[in-house]
Order: structure tokens, then sequence, then C-alpha cells
């Protein structure tokens, strides 16, 4: 096991490090300057080792509760925007104050799902990154939550940092969480709980054994922290949950050490463009779609036709992303869709060659073509 994560990790050139905000929280839910000035000098020494990093930092709130002498986390949407605008500034300026400290430059990054959604502006990030690197700057990454509504509702920097991971095609993605890695059950409340140093393939009984782990300050629990493990995985990327409070952790991992819990990629990954519409946008309905569909588009990689459809839920246009049921009302793929979800509602079940009798018109004989179609 320990050879296998140390040929798996020599092979690591690039890094998305997510730091949660219990790791950087004092007890009093501060911003520890401490802790974020100890994982600063452990970045900056991968750094120098030629790695290319980025960071996905939460704790804007959370710097904004401390500028704000707030004792309790806002409830309200306005009220988390509000704190995080406060507390944004505080948190890049934590950061910079100590990479400069170290001779190293960083840059503030601040993404909704508007940049994530829209192809031109996700490559203009990764464009935005990949520049970055050639000056030997530092990216942070945060959701803005200023503006985004529904980040704050339901998004979190784990999601965050899985999409960040396939846009720069990163080796690793390191997760500092505060607690060591996956166990059996939640260690915090039952002292027979056995640690997971690996996985090899995240399936129900891994979501299960993460189910009820969750903490007070950070909005991501730790079956997020899988669901962005096995997206990484699908492009890809190794993932490693570990305790961000460990010393020098980010350097012991990259050195080969056994430390938290490793998920193993996937040996045949998604194409870039396909791990974008798996991954980072969000579907804005769904089609409902017969077993021989399923199974030809699973097996033998085929578009979806019109015939295959058994029923459509949500309103989108033609060319928004949706979600792709099984019969027995499983996800299994996402898509770009030809036809919005009112004309698929009227062509459904029917042969492409009846489209235009139907419609008046045909755009495409499918409904989603093939190539812009991801299996999950």
């Amino acid at each position: 096991m320990e050879e296998r994560r140390q040929r798996l990790i020599s092979a690591v050139r690039r890094v998305v490090v997510k730091i949660g905000s219990n790791v950087l929280a004092t007890p009093d839910f501060a911003l520890d300057d401490k802790v974020v000035s100890r994982i600063s000098t452990d970045l900056s020494k991968a750094m120098d080792q030629g790695y290319k990093l980025v960071v996905v930092s939460s704790g804007a709130i959370l710097a904004g509760m401390s500028k704000l002498a707030l004792k309790e986390k806002p409830c309200l949407i306005k009220q988390k925007q509000a704190v995080a605008a406060v507390g944004q500034a505080t948190l890049i300026r934590t950061y910079e104050k100590h990479f400069e400290a170290l001779g190293k430059k960083v840059a503030q990054i601040l993404l909704t799902n508007g940049e994530m959604s829209h192809r031109k502006r996700y490559i203009n990030a990764r464009n935005t990154m990949e520049t970055l690197f050639g000056y030997n700057v530092l990216p942070i990454v945060n959701e803005n939550d200023t503006v985004a509504v529904d980040e704050i509702k339901m998004g979190d920097n784990d999601t965050l940092s899985g999409v960040v991971s396939q846009m720069i095609e990163a080796d690793l993605l390191i997760i500092l969480s505060d607690v060591d890695g996956l166990y059996t059950a939640d260690p915090n409340r039952y002292t027979d709980a056995r640690f997971i140093p690996l996985v090899d393939t995240i399936n129900q009984d891994i979501y299960s054994l993460a189910e009820g782990v969750s903490s007070f300050i950070g909005t991501g629990g730790m079956v997020t922290k899988i669901r962005t493990a096995q997206a990484a995985a699908k492009s890809g990327t190794a993932t490693i949950i570990v305790n961000g409070r460990t010393p020098s952790v980010v350097s012991r991992i990259l050195s080969g050490e056994e430390i938290g819990t490793l998920f193993i990629p996937d040996e045949e990954k998604l194409n870039s463009r396909k791990s974008w519409i798996a991954f980072a946008l969000k579907p804005r309905g769904s089609i409902i779609v017969d077993e021989g569909a399923c199974n030809a588009l699973i097996v033998d990689n085929k578009s979806l036709l019109p015939s295959g459809v058994m029923d459509v839920k949500g309103d989108f246009d033609s060319g928004d992303p949706v979600s792709l049921i099984s019969p027995n009302d499983k996800e299994f793929a996402r898509g770009l869709v030809n036809y919005s979800s009112s004309e698929i509602a009227r062509i459904k079940g029917i042969k492409s060659c009846f489209i235009e009798q139907i419609l008046g018109y045909c755009t495409s004989d499918e409904v989603i073509h093939r190539d812009n179609l991801a299996i999950l």
C-alpha cells in the first residue's frame, strides 16, 4: 500500500490544496494567524520544490465574524454575504502578509457558478492560473460569496476545489480538514472507529461511512468531501483528505508519507470538456430515459435520441446542462441538450425522422450528442 502511494505521489506536479474553515479557526471562531503562517510556510516549501500549487481557501465568513465581533455564524443569506464581504479582504491580506515574508506573491481569484458554467469564462480562469504559474505566483481561490447566493445556500469550497482541480488538470487534490481522514465511523462519537488509509473505489458503502460527519463552522461535511473525491477521480485526479492541523502536512504528503486517506483516481479519465460538463455545470433540469437508451449511452457510447426519452422535468433551453436519469431513478450522466424542455416533451418517444413533422423543424437528430455527454 505504501509503495503504491509513493509511486502515485512521485508523479504529482500540479496540486490543489483546499483549506477548510475548521482548520483556520481559533477556539473562539476567529481567523488563526499562527495556523495561516504555518500553512503558508509549508506551501512555500512545495513551491520551492517546483510544484504548481493552487489554494482554495475558506475563511471569509470566519474572518468577517471576528471583524464584526460576532459570536454566532450568521444564518440569513444577506448576513452571510455582508460578513463574507468584510472578511474576504482580511483573509487575503493575512495570506499575503505571510507569503511576502517568505518571498512569495499571491493572487486572489473569486469565482461563482457563472464562471464555472460559461465555457469561455471557465477557460479564461484556467488561462489566468496558468499565467500566474509562469510568474511563480500562488493563486488563492474562494467563492465570491458576496454575489453568489446559490453558492452560500448549497455550495461549498470542497466542491469548488474539485472543479478547480479539473480546471488546471491537477494530479492531486489535498483537502485539509479537521479530521485525519475517513474512518469506519465518526471518530468524535465512536471510540472503536477504524482509520481507512486508502480507497480504491468510491461506492455506496463509502458514502455510508461518511454520513453524519460534519462541522459547526464549515459548510461541507464528509459526504461532500467524498463526492468531491469521486468527481476528481473521474477526471484523473487523486485526492487526500487529511487533518490540516498536522505540522508540515503538505510537505509530508508530497514526500510520500502515508498520512490521510488517499482516494485512487480512475484509470480511464474524462477529457477536459466532459469533466466540465459533468462537474462544473449545474443541471437546469432532468431527462428520464428508458433502459435501452441507458445501456446504449453507457455501454455503446451512443447519443441520446428522442426515442429513448420517457419524460422530462424542469424548464430549460437548448444548450443547457441537464441530468440523465435511469428508469430506477438514478442519475447516471449529464449533458448539453439540443432542444428545450418543452420541445423534448413533444418529441419524446418518437423516431428522429418524425422530429420535423412534430416541431416544424429539426435542428438535430439527437436530444444530446455523445460529444456533449458525460457518463457519471
